[in-house]
């Protein structure tokens, strides 16, 4: 490798304050799209009542859009490049229908079914179609602030560990709300403040309120601070060449990533699913008898505050716990080894849980094994994209085109096909034990878990335990055939950046 080479390799591009900046961009996007992943759900079949069979055909259709609409996006952003950038500005093109959009889905309109229907679709997927414009280009800037596949990595890690932290926050505002809103609310309306499904409504409304005015200050503010110095030349295709997805379906590491990301789906259920294990199968509080309904649904609420808390601060012990480890991690061991590691400890730690559950149903006892099993969370957030991007590096060195945008939106569909099967499970659930969430919350009902069966209450626990545990196993199963690992990776890099030299690229200062 000549001298020239090594500086390209050695040198650090990316400075303390980009990496901050560009690192609580993402920590707004996390809370930004956690406010949309961990609640809809709930939203749509306890609050708003749309029946499960809907929500279940608006996720699975929407998610089939979104397998057209990223790769486009993807498309779209490698294709063009404008006078400010080549993926910076869709970060201020995108932020003001993300805001409004995020806000309308939780309006809770005054409809009758039928319009309320259509109007959760109608938001829910243009929803989707403008997150994918922001998420896109945003998860494809770190290949293009650096050109060091080092660096690169650590941007990858030390961002994820702020867009985790992002993820949690909207659970913070979520159990305040718990205690909080209920008082705020009997001072000021007693009549809403005893109408549960009211409460319901409020609470939703106030937190995607708080969690649009944080997260689009902070991704905002990233378009100032952060530089695309290392964008390739877009190259016109010749006769003969391959497509932009001929080249994507063709590249077998990166399917086995995109197959790995689709079996991971699971994991998304403790965060997705503790909502609805709150409700339905523990309570924590006084006994409930002799209760007004406005006091009922105060204890109620603030033992569904307190249980989805719990699962959560297990989700972030697990998953930030080894985020924040992975720029470390990610230095020291193969991301192939570390990957499938992780997930095998995190499907055993799933069994305990599992087992705990049925045989003693002990909330506080499942907590170290819900830990575990969430560790995989970090790994594969991260390294899922971390991993996508060093077959892109493999594209570019075999075929001479660097599709970094539709790399992002492999990405960005991974993830939302993942939160989507989450909540298509959670409907199948509501729907195998015959759940009728109108019955359960309403303007005169509030049920707490103690009233129904235990099976019932184990058949909503499966969500956080077994289920993702499976999904763990499954995801490690792609991994034992990815080959972008090792010394074969090393070499890879190498003979990238040999390449690169030749072919003169140019790094911006």
């Amino acid at each position: 490798m000549s001298e020239k080479t090594k500086q390209l390799v050695s040198n650090r591009y990316v400075g303390k304050k980009e990496l901050w900046m560009f690192s609580l961009g993402g920590l707004g996007q996390g809370m930004i799209y956690a406010m949309m992943s961990s609640y809809i759900s709930d939203y749509y079949l306890n609050v708003l009542h749309l029946t499960p069979v809907f929500v279940l055909l608006l996720m699975l259709l929407a998610r089939v859009w979104d397998a057209i609409n990223d790769p486009l996006m993807g498309m779209i952003v490698d294709r063009h490049t404008t006078k400010w950038g080549k993926m910076k500005p869709y970060i201020l093109f995108a932020a003001a229908p993300i805001a409004v959009f995020t806000i309308l889905m939780y309006l809770s309109p005054n409809l009758s079914p039928t319009a309320l229907a259509v109007y959760s679709a109608v938001v829910y997927v243009l929803w989707g179609m403008i997150y994918t414009m922001a998420d896109v280009p945003f998860w494809g800037l770190p290949n293009v602030l650096t050109p060091d596949p080092e660096e690169r990595s650590h941007v990858i890690s030390f961002s994820k560990i702020w867009n985790s932290i992002g993820s949690a926050l909207p659970e913070v505002f979520f159990f305040i709300a718990g205690f909080a809103l209920p008082k705020i609310v009997q001072a000021v309306n007693a009549e809403a403040a005893g109408n549960p499904e009211q409460m319901e409504k409020i609470k939703y409304l106030s937190l995607a309120c708080i969690v649009i005015v944080i997260g689009i200050t902070l991704y905002v503010n990233s378009y100032f601070h952060i530089k695309e110095r290392a964008v390739p030349p877009i190259k016109k295709k010749e006769k003969g060449e391959p497509s932009q997805l001929k080249r994507l379906f063709t590249c077998k590491p990166l399917l086995l990533v995109i197959l790995m990301g689709v079996f991971s789906s699971g994991r998304y259920m403790v965060q997705a699913a503790a909502i609805h294990v709150a409700r339905y199968a523990f309570y924590v509080g006084p006994d409930l008898t002799g209760m007004t309904l406005a006091e009922k649904t105060a204890a109620i609420n603030a033992s569904v505050s307190t249980v989805k808390t719990i699962f959560q601060v297990c989700a972030i012990v697990g998953m930030f716990g080894v985020t924040i480890l992975m720029p470390a991690l990610m230095k020291r061991f193969d991301y192939k080894k570390l990957l499938i590691t992780t997930c095998l400890a995190g499907f055993v730690a799933s069994i305990g849980t599992t087992l705990i559950g049925w045989f003693t149903a002990n909330l506080y006892a499942c907590i170290p094994f819900v830990i575990i099993s969430c560790i995989p969370l970090g790994v594969i957030n991260t390294m899922s994209i971390a991993m996508i991007y060093d077959c892109l590096d493999y594209m570019e060195l075999k075929t001479g085109h660097r599709d970094n945008a539709l790399g992002a939106a492999c990405q960005g569909f991974i993830n939302k096909l993942g939160s989507a099967l989450s909540t298509c499970g959670i409907v199948v659930m509501y729907m195998i034990i015959g759940f009728e969430p109108s019955q359960m919350l309403n303007s005169t009902t509030i049920m707490a878990a103690t009233e129904l069966t235990r099976t019932q209450n184990f058949a909503m626990f499966s969500l956080v335990s077994i289920v993702p545990g499976i999904s763990l196993l499954l995801c490690s199963i792609p991994m034992f055939f990815y080959t972008i690992s090792g010394e074969r990776k090393k070499k890879m890099q190498s003979d990238l950046q040999a390449k690169r030299e030749a072919e003169g690229f140019v790094v911006a200062e």
